[in-house]
């Protein structure tokens, strides 16, 4: 078997790895899992696209760039929470910058009882073994590099936990902001969510910029809903036009869970989000609903994974993308089936526009059922703007370029009209909006 190329970001990262001081050292197995993942990341380098899962995504360009691990001068970089705020949301709030916890900008005093809400290099001073499940996890597929990467080298991120009967009634806001720095760095942020039985929580996941750079950022959320617990999350991603930004988000419903997952990506220059969910307790359900809005010469990559592994299950899952210009979008949807998951409801839509000859969105939808008395159905297009509808507006009276806004964003926000805050509904799609090509 051949040995990977050593490409200069790989070397670069284990550089800078060697040097790292991260949160949580000393911790025998938290050291070990780092140990053992970095050296999975070293031996398996960069996957290329004979790897199916990065099949659409070509790492050959990130592979000639170098990146220094961290930014020394985060706790001090200047961030604008004004520009950055979320109508409707104003709620216990942590914010990182370039990867690093900011207390002066975090608001997460006077938490509602129930809730625990800190920063994972806290958590790991006061009870790290009640993190050591999550931490310790190893990544075995061959398109898992840069979740091994964030086991190795993630420094902070968010632990959250709501007690068993506690419905959270303001939304929490995690911010995770990338902020020019001395030169390009990497930051790596992990997070552990957990809702206790019949729990009710609302989170905002937020990613942002305070001005041009080219980081590279890992995330890798693994969220679980105990019996009854219900979820309402909301993704927002608009990130600087030159970051690369990988995340991985995986949730573990049991009976009677419930996620609502709204998703908006608008920025970077290449990113990827890994979106897995098992439902592993009778009568679970997870909703998903998504957008990608791409020009230039962005690529936005979605790998959407839901796996029915008890009775009774319900996913219902609906995506719309659209590119402009040279942009690339790609969307795999995958659902399972597993054997035993009897009675299980599944339905997966993708539908996407291409607003100009040279864009590309590649769309993938995967059924497997392996049990019986199922009812699932997938579809997936990619087409143009319907030119009778076009038509209809230009002939009263709205000029072509408008008219064509008009009908993108109504595509767009079939998806965004079930979230539940009617100001973040609206923010959100007005930031779709500005983000949509004028002409």
């Amino acid at each position: 078997m051949n040995q990977p190329v050593r490409t200069p970001f790989v070397e670069s990262l284990l550089a800078s790895a060697a040097l790292a001081q991260l949160p949580g050292s000393g911790i025998a197995w938290l050291d070990a899992a780092r140990r053992e993942n970095l050296e999975a990341f070293e031996a398996a380098g960069l996957p290329d696209t004979r790897v199916e899962a990065w099949k659409y995504t070509a790492l050959r360009a990130l592979g000639q760039r170098q990146f220094a691990h961290g930014d020394a001068n985060a706790a001090g970089r200047p961030v604008d929470l004004a520009a950055l705020a979320l109508p409707g949301v104003d709620g216990p709030r942590l914010v990182f910058v370039n990867g690093v916890f900011r207390a002066d900008l975090s608001s997460s005093f006077g938490l509602p009882d129930g809730l625990s809400l800190m920063p994972l290099s806290q958590a790991l001073q006061g009870d790290a073994e009640s993190l050591r499940f999550a931490l310790s996890r190893h990544y075995r597929e061959a398109g898992d590099t840069f979740a091994r990467l964030n086991a190795a080298l993630a420094g902070d991120g968010v632990v959250l936990r709501v007690d068993a009967g506690t419905r959270i009634a303001q939304p929490v806001h995690l911010l995770f902001v990338g902020a020019p720095a001395d030169g390009d760095c990497s930051w790596h942020v992990r997070n552990v969510i957990e809702l206790g039985e019949g729990a009710e929580l609302t989170l905002i996941e937020h990613h942002a910029s305070t001005g041009e750079q080219g980081h590279l950022a890992t995330l890798v959320g693994d969220i679980v809903l105990r019996d009854g617990a219900k979820l309402q999350h909301t993704l927002l991603q608009n990130a600087a036009e030159s970051g690369t930004m990988i995340r991985r988000s995986s949730l573990h419903l049991g009976a009677r869970a419930h996620v609502m997952s709204h998703v908006l990506e608008l920025g970077g220059a290449l990113v990827r989000h890994d979106l897995q969910a098992e439902l592993v307790g009778d009568e679970a359900r997870f909703d998903s609903r998504g957008v990608f809005a791409l020009h230039g010469r962005q690529h936005v990559d979605t790998q959407l994974a839901i796996r029915h592994q008890a009775l009774n299950t319900a996913s219902e899952s609906i995506w719309r993308g659209v590119a402009d210009q040279r942009a690339r979008g790609v969307f795999r949807g995958a659902i399972v089936v597993a054997q035993g998951a009897d009675g299980s409801d599944a339905l997966l839509s993708s539908k996407n526009l291409l607003l100009s000859g040279q864009a590309e969105i590649d769309t993938k939808p995967e059924l497997e059922i392996y049990a019986d008395e199922v009812k699932a159905a997938h579809g997936a297009t990619v087409g143009q703007l319907d030119e009778r509808s076009l038509f209809y507006l230009r002939s009263r009276g709205i000029p072509q370029a408008e008219a064509r806004t008009l009908l993108t964003a109504a595509f767009c926000r079939a998806v965004l009209q079930s979230m539940p805050h009617e100001a973040l509904r609206e923010h959100v799609s007005n930031l779709l909006l500005a983000h949509l090509p004028a002409e």
